[in-house]
């Protein structure tokens, strides 16, 4: 069943999810089952070269959709680590759909897989494997 998204009122400004920031993504993430889920959709302002979407938009949206998987469960993190592989460009305009999923968890660090999915072809774009702190 999917979730209803939401944010934390401390994080109205945050760069990603963050409704109140004017030059923010604004993305709504939601749960599905166990796992967290959003689409974004880059526009001009996240252009690197060549009408290709930054690898730092790309590393943020995937930051967020597992960090994001942690909040929906009531519980806030920090990003310890994360490593990022891109497979493929990512065109202006091109609607990307991201999952987080957690892969283990011990103590206070929890290890999430982020998935950016292209969602005219499915094709993988770029994957993540990140370690939460959780405070």
């Amino acid at each position: 069943m999917m979730s209803e998204p939401r944010t934390r009122p401390d994080a109205n400004q945050c760069f990603v999810c963050g409704p109140d920031n004017p030059l923010g993504l604004r993305l709504p993430f939601r749960m599905d089952g166990e796992v967290c889920r959003a689409e974004f959709t880059p526009g001009p302002f996240h252009c690197g070269y060549d009408d290709l979407v930054h690898g730092g938009i790309v590393y943020s949206v995937l930051d967020d959709v597992m960090a994001n998987w942690l909040f929906l469960h009531g519980e806030r993190a920090h990003t310890a680590r994360c490593e990022v592989r891109y497979r493929e460009p990512v065109q202006l305009g091109d609607t990307l759909l991201l999952e987080g999923r957690l892969l283990r968890r011990k103590g206070r660090l929890a290890v999430f897989a982020g998935t950016a999915r292209r969602a005219g072809d499915g094709v993988v774009v770029a994957e993540a494997e990140g370690t939460f702190m959780v405070v």
